[in-house]
């Protein structure tokens, strides 16, 4: 027997959501209030870690340079204030949760973007031949 928490959090839930996982680079579109009027906010950034499963607590760690300073924002992901998201690129990595990010620097700092589905079958890719 659900609860009427429990159905209240079903009826929160975002259902046009994309796969996100750690080391993608995604976009964020979130709701800003100034006073009278609402504005859209654009956060890009690599994400270190998702947490809380797949539920209506589910997080999102970006992470993002910034003249030389790491900003980093938790976000949940199905709250009211987020508007879209965005999948950049994807990033090939071997761990769930990529808090060595934030010690590395340069070229350390940078992840290696996953192939395309093409390119794993051995179909041409635009202009590229194989041999």
């Amino acid at each position: 027997m659900s609860t009427k928490i429990e159905i209240f959090n079903r009826t929160n839930l975002k259902q046009n959501f994309p796969d996100i996982r750690p080391g993608d680079t995604i976009r964020v579109y979130q709701k800003i209030k100034e006073g009278e009027e609402e504005k859209i906010q654009v956060f890009e950034g690599q994400v270190l870690c998702r947490k809380h499963g797949k539920g209506i607590s589910a997080t999102v760690t970006l992470r993002k340079v910034i003249d030389n300073v790491g900003v980093e924002k938790i976000l949940p992901l199905h709250s009211p204030t987020i508007e879209k998201m965005e999948i950049i690129k994807r990033g090939r990595v071997r761990r769930a949760k990529l808090y060595y990010l934030r010690k590395a620097k340069g070229k350390r700092a940078r992840l290696k973007i996953k192939e395309s589905p093409k390119a794993a079958t051995g179909e041409k890719t635009g202009g590229e031949i194989k041999e």
